[in-house]
């Protein structure tokens, strides 16, 4: 009897890639909008980092929200809310002229990335994959998160240089709202056991909160939010700032790149770039090794990565190494950590357990953003804030060590016995 290995491109796959792409590619861009908003307004660093903090805030309290709903009235429907409510938040953002505007507003940005990005759309790419494709669908959907990053920073620099910021939110708006014709193809089945569907929300929170090994997963994803959306929000304005303008080695002429708010803008598209491959390394690594020895290595090597960075000097070929570095590890744990939290409690409820765990990284992300705005506003720098960054990051290293890798189910069993 022979036997066919389920394909791994399916149609939600690639609808939800190009839901998240795009979603991403605005979100990744909010940096480059750093410098030249605060200009116009004559506004301290903090008060528009303090409005992206926001966002990442938002993003993470709308994430359980939208997953819970998503699995209550479907997916299509929560991802078709999330993208009005984005573009909602983009359109009156172009009008705010108060930091207060921009912070309001950048609440319905946030609930709008939650209802178009990896809580919703991981979700239904995990219930529509098959068991040995899970972990890498889980990981291209990531990518293409990546994906988006590639091109999100660099051509919202290039929009800026020819139109006002005010329009290059109104057209991103516009964008979002085209990146829903591909629902039509997000038809995912409910594949979950009998236990799982046999449990109510409710029963399943119960056991996860219970459970240490989630305590231990939410814990442990607070320090990515934290690296990368300080990074995000930080680093075109870091490295503008502090790579200096004058290019000794003459290596951002050679590459073709004119200043180094430009290298600033790049450098975020080269971490996009090199997590496409690292992306899809790790998904292909979580079906062989364990997970959570994975995403010790990997905030491990950030770790390292983020020392050597601000310990040697600033220079155009630092900062496009570093990109290359920390782009490799980048969202490498996104299908690492949504895949274990798959696999130990189950895909009937994914959405809404990992939009949970999803919070933590949100609750770091608006920490870094807010820090990174309020330390460079009394300091003059990001070197305290990115001090920080290392420390929470070796905190998430050690605290996934005692993850229980095994199905909460059969654990529960066991102990019956």
């Amino acid at each position: 009897m022979s036997s066919t290995r389920a394909p791994l491109f399916t149609p939600v796959l690639l609808a939800g890639c190009v839901v998240i792409l795009i979603s991403f590619s605005i979100r990744a861009s909010f940096g480059v909008f750093q410098i030249p908003i605060a200009t116009e307004f004559n506004w301290p660093r903090a008060e528009f980092s303090l409005a992206i903090a926001i966002q990442n805030l938002f993003w993470g309290i709308g994430q359980p929200l939208f997953g819970a709903l998503a699995e209550r009235i479907g997916d299509r429907k929560a991802i078709i809310l999330g993208a009005i409510v984005y573009a909602a938040g983009l359109v009156l953002s172009s009008f705010a002229i108060t930091p207060e505007a921009h912070q309001l507003f950048e609440t319905l940005i946030g609930f709008g990335i939650a209802g178009t990005g990896f809580g919703v759309i991981l979700a239904v790419v995990g219930r529509a994959s098959s068991a040995e494709n899970r972990s890498m669908s889980l990981a291209i959907a990531t990518a293409a998160g990546s994906a988006g990053q590639v091109f999100g920073a660099p051509l919202a620099d290039w929009l800026l240089s020819f139109m006002g910021w005010q329009d290059v939110f109104l057209l991103f708006a516009v964008a979002i709202l085209i990146s829903l014709l591909v629902l039509p193809f997000m038809r995912s089945p409910q594949m979950a056991t009998k236990t799982e569907l046999d449990d109510s929300l409710g029963q399943i929170l119960k056991k996860a909160f219970k459970d240490p090994s989630y305590t231990l997963i939410f814990l442990g994803f607070f320090s990515c939010g934290y690296q990368l959306a300080f990074i995000t929000a930080h680093f075109p304005a870091l490295v503008t700032e502090m790579c200096g303008a004058v290019d000794p080695t003459g290596l951002l002429a050679s590459i073709g790149i004119g200043s180094t708010s430009t290298l600033g803008a790049i450098s975020i598209s080269v971490i996009g770039a090199a997590n496409i491959a690292g992306t899809l390394f790790a998904g292909y690594l979580g079906n062989r090794l364990p997970k959570k020895y994975l995403l010790t290595g990997i905030y491990t090597l950030r770790a390292i990565a983020s020392i050597m960075f601000i310990a040697l000097p600033i220079t155009p070929a630092s900062v496009l190494i570093f990109s290359l570095a920390m782009g490799a590890l980048w969202l490498a744990t996104v299908p690492l950590t949504s895949g274990l939290v798959a696999h130990i409690y189950g895909l009937r409820y994914m959405g809404t357990l990992y939009g949970i765990v999803f919070f933590s990284h949100q609750l770091g992300a608006f920490l870094g953003v807010w820090l990174g705005g309020r330390l460079y506003d009394i300091y003059g720098d990001y070197t305290a804030v990115w001090w920080v960054g290392i420390g929470v990051g070796v905190f998430s290293a050690v605290i996934h060590l005692p993850i229980k890798e095994v199905p909460l189910g059969q654990r529960l069993a066991k102990m019956a016995r």
